[in-house]
């Protein structure tokens, strides 16, 4: 095993992914460690879901590379539902199931088990998550915010994945929840030692979650490490979103 494979879980490299005439990520490049939580900050409309869309491959790429643990991806493949789990950013559940057909559905996708053995692994999961086995049979329009997002973070794992993708995990949660998210998140990546590549524009989840940020702008990554560093940072685009007045004032408050 080379030292990529050991090192790190994602690597890419001169990407690139346009709509039309439009360039969204111009030869970006990035490498993801096994074992970290990776927060992704950039400005809306920037091109952060795009990034994590196009590795995942769900939005194809006009040049470049990208591996996963190790090996090399070309759009989606076999077996990717066994490699990582995506949390998107309102859950994306499926309206007509129940939580516990929600947390199924990946196992039904990818694996032949028996009934018994899937609802044991989905009532695992909830339980995972903060929920309990009587929520298993609500439907998603029952659910709060904060449940649906710990559903949706349940079928994410329901297969087991090294590498866990999220799409703004606290969007929409008032402030108590989305720090009781973010500490389940954390507990979860040190428990299971998972890779976790977290889109987010939440300066206070950055700050209590992440290993390092990358800042992407312009299409590329312009700024990686940990959060003292980008604080550091003399790109335009990051410290005008570091030290903006908004971010001054969120800063204050978390010390």
């Amino acid at each position: 095993m080379n030292q990529s494979q050991q090192e790190f879980a994602i690597r890419v490299r001169e990407l690139v992914v346009g709509f039309g005439r439009q360039t969204v990520l111009d030869h970006l490049s990035l490498d993801v460690r096994r074992g970290e939580i990776l927060g992704l900050v950039g400005a809306s409309g920037g091109g952060k879901s795009v990034l994590m869309r196009t590795i995942i491959g769900l939005i194809p790429r006009q040049g470049g590379t990208i591996e996963i643990m190790g090996q090399p991806t070309r759009g989606r493949t076999e077996g990717a539902a066994m490699t990582w789990g995506i949390l998107f950013q309102q859950g994306a559940l499926f309206s007509s199931l129940t939580v516990r057909q929600n947390v199924q559905f990946p196992l039904r996708e990818n694996l032949v088990l028996s009934q018994e053995l899937m609802d044991e692994i989905a009532i695992a999961k909830l339980e995972m998550v903060g929920l309990r086995a009587q929520d298993a049979d609500k439907y998603p329009a029952e659910l709060s915010g904060g449940m649906t997002k710990r559903v949706a973070l349940a079928r994410a794992l329901a297969l087991d994945p090294p590498i866990l993708f999220l799409d703004e995990p606290t969007s929409g949660l008032d402030p108590i929840a989305a720090g009781d998210f973010d500490a389940l998140i954390t507990t979860l990546q040190r428990t299971l030692g998972l890779t976790v590549f977290m889109v987010t524009h939440d300066l206070a989840s950055l700050t209590a979650v992440c290993d390092r940020v990358a800042a992407l702008a312009d299409g590329r990554i312009v700024a990686i490490g940990p959060m003292r560093e980008l604080l550091q940072s003399e790109h335009p685009w990051v410290r005008a979103y570091f030290h903006g007045k908004r971010s001054q004032m969120l800063q204050h408050e978390m010390r």
